[in-house]
């Protein structure tokens, strides 16, 4: 097939790539900078410079791939705003969208995330609806989610792709990361709160496999969800951290997802079905 993936250069694009190469695919990326476009081409991707916020030049550069499927993998996680973030997926997704239908493709793959949902005290399968009455910086959040699913939607066959929180190199839960840096300097508060994690090669393996998948909204997410006070505890043990502080409670939403869809209906399983502090 011919497969246009967006966020090529991005944590899951520059895993996805060889993926999608190595499974005999013709692929386009795009990249924002020179090097990112030669990135591409060092993979063997056809690589394409164009501004997702670019309309004319998105859609130009999607009519010249005429993929079969076009990956949406956009993120804006290294900044860790949500304001970009969101944007990405109401900007970003609507002109994804709209250059896919004006170049006749049918079949979408997106990103989307599994902290989503509404509150409740049990891990949330896809029927849970996205939380309605999420408020602050959790509302930008959950808006830019609903907005991504819902332009997503609007391609014949679509896969919308819940992922866990990302761990695994380059990602916020690493000893270079975010979390592990809070982690080491001992400044991290851990509680009840649970999180359904996905290790980062997981999440292009998935995206991978997806672009034959039947349409759908899929958790794509580890086998066990967990509080932040044992999570937190064995990455600090892990890195030679002290333990971190634990408070009680939790955020109601804070709940983690199923991936019981997933397995049935798609023999879907992680390679790492267990948060590991590697």
């Amino acid at each position: 097939m011919r497969i246009f993936v967006a966020g090529a250069t991005g944590q899951v694009g520059r895993l996805l790539i060889p993926m999608l190469i190595a499974g005999g695919h013709q692929v386009t990326g795009i990249g924002r900078s020179a090097d990112g476009v030669r990135a591409l081409a060092e993979q063997g991707a056809a690589g394409v410079r164009v501004d997702v916020y670019d309309r004319a030049a998105l859609a130009a550069a999607v009519r010249e791939a005429a993929p079969d499927v076009l990956v949406h993998q956009l993120t804006a996680l290294s900044g860790g705003s949500l304001a970009d973030n969101a944007r990405i997926r109401h900007e970003g997704t609507r002109n994804l969208v709209d250059a896919a239908k004006a170049a006749g493709v049918r079949r979408l793959v997106a990103q989307s995330i599994a902290w989503a949902y509404a509150p409740g005290d049990t891990p949330a399968t896809e029927e849970t609806p996205l939380d309605p009455a999420a408020d602050g910086a959790r509302a930008v959040t959950v808006d830019g989610v609903r907005a991504l699913e819902t332009q997503a939607a609007e391609v014949v066959e679509h896969v919308v792709l819940r992922y866990g929180m990302f761990y695994g190199p380059g990602t916020w839960y690493h000893r270079e990361g975010r979390v592990g840096r809070q982690l080491l300097a001992g400044d991290f508060t851990a509680n009840d709160g649970v999180t359904s994690f996905l290790h980062i090669e997981d999440a292009a393996l998935a995206a991978a496999q997806a672009v034959s998948w039947p349409a759908g909204v899929y958790n794509i997410v580890d086998d066990q969800p967990l509080p932040s006070r044992v999570w937190a505890a064995a990455f600090a043990e892990a890195l030679g951290a002290p333990p971190p502080r634990v408070v009680p409670g939790r955020a109601a939403w804070e709940r983690g997802a199923d991936n019981s869809l997933a397995r049935a209906k798609l023999s879907w399983t992680p390679k790492h079905p267990l948060f590991r502090t590697t």
